[in-house]
C-alpha cells in the first residue's frame, strides 16, 4: 500500500470522507470543511499532492489505498467530487470492507466519448511540464484542477513541488489512465443509498446525463464544475438527511 497524505478534523458521531477531483488535492475541501458538523478526512489522492504514486491506477486500485483511511468502527459518509465521486461509488461495493453508510457523487463525469479516452491516455503518457518559477506552475495546476477563478493562487500549497529541473505539478500523469467509471455496474453494486449530483453550469455532467442512471439527481442552481469550491453552504446541504435540496 502507498503512503496517503490526509488532512483530518471536526468531530461528531459521523465521519466523512471527501474524495477531490483529478489533478486536485485535498485542500479543495478546505472551505467546505469549515462549516461541516461531522468528523472529516480529506486526503491527496495517490499520485496527487503528498501522496505517493501508485504503479498502476484503476479506480479498484485507488479504492483500496483508500478504504486503509476509513475507520473500522463507524459509518462513513462519502462525498466524491468529479473523479472522487467514481471513487466514492467503488467504496460502496462492499469489496474494500469499508462501512460506507452513504455515498454523495458530485459532478461525476458518466459519458466518455471515444475522444475523451484518447486525451486521457496521451496525458497519461505525457511527461510532466517542468516550469521556471512557482507562479507559473500554480496556473498551470489552477487550470487542470479547473479552479482558475475560484481558488486564490496564494491558498495553493500542495499542488505543486520543486525539483532540481524547476517547478511542477505535484500530480503523476499516469492518473489519467484511471479511466471511466462503469456507472451502471457501481450503482447496481452500491451497498448504500446513493445521491448524485451536479452544478446546474457543469458542462461535464448534465443533468441530462445523471438522468441516465438515477431519476432524481440534485442539480444545484448557478454552480458549475466545482460546486463543492463555489458554494460549500449549498454542497454540504446534500449531507443533512431530510434536508431541502434544490
Amino acid at each position: 500500500m502507498s503512503a496517503m497524505h490526509a488532512r483530518r478534523g471536526g468531530d461528531g458521531e459521523r465521519t466523512v470522507l471527501l474524495l477531490h477531483g483529478l489533478g486536485a488535492t485535498g485542500e479543495v475541501w478546505r472551505g467546505f470543511t469549515d462549516g461541516l458538523d461531522a468528523a472529516w478526512i480529506a486526503p491527496d489522492l495517490p499520485g496527487h499532492g503528498r501522496s505517493e504514486t501508485v504503479g498502476r491506477y484503476s479506480l479498484g486500485r485507488v479504492a483500496a489505498e483508500l478504504a486503509e483511511l476509513v475507520p473500522e468502527d463507524r459509518p462513513v459518509a462519502v462525498l466524491g467530487h468529479s473523479l472522487g465521486g467514481a471513487l466514492a461509488l467503488t467504496l460502496a461495493s462492499g469489496w474494500f470492507r469499508a462501512p460506507v453508510e452513504a455515498v454523495y457523487g458530485l459532478g461525476v463525469k458518466v459519458r466518455w466519448s471515444a475522444d475523451d479516452l484518447a486525451k486521457a491516455r496521451a496525458s497519461a503518457s505525457r511527461p510532466p511540464r517542468t516550469f521556471a518559477t512557482r507562479e507559473e506552475a500554480v496556473e498551470r495546476w489552477l487550470k487542470v484542477s479547473g479552479l482558475q477563478g475560484l481558488w486564490s493562487p496564494d491558498d495553493v500549497a500542495a499542488g505543486v513541488v520543486e525539483t532540481e529541473q524547476g517547478w511542477r505539478l505535484a500530480l503523476d500523469q499516469a492518473a489519467f489512465a484511471v479511466g471511466p467509471p462503469d456507472m451502471a455496474g457501481l450503482l447496481a453494486a452500491a451497498r448504500a443509498p446513493v445521491t448524485l449530483a451536479a452544478g446546474e453550469r457543469d458542462p461535464m455532467c448534465p443533468a441530462e446525463h445523471l438522468r441516465e442512471f438515477v431519476a432524481d439527481p440534485v442539480i444545484l442552481p448557478g454552480l458549475g464544475h466545482n460546486a463543492h469550491v463555489e458554494d460549500p453552504a449549498a454542497v454540504r446541504a446534500l449531507l443533512k438527511p431530510g434536508a431541502d435540496r434544490p
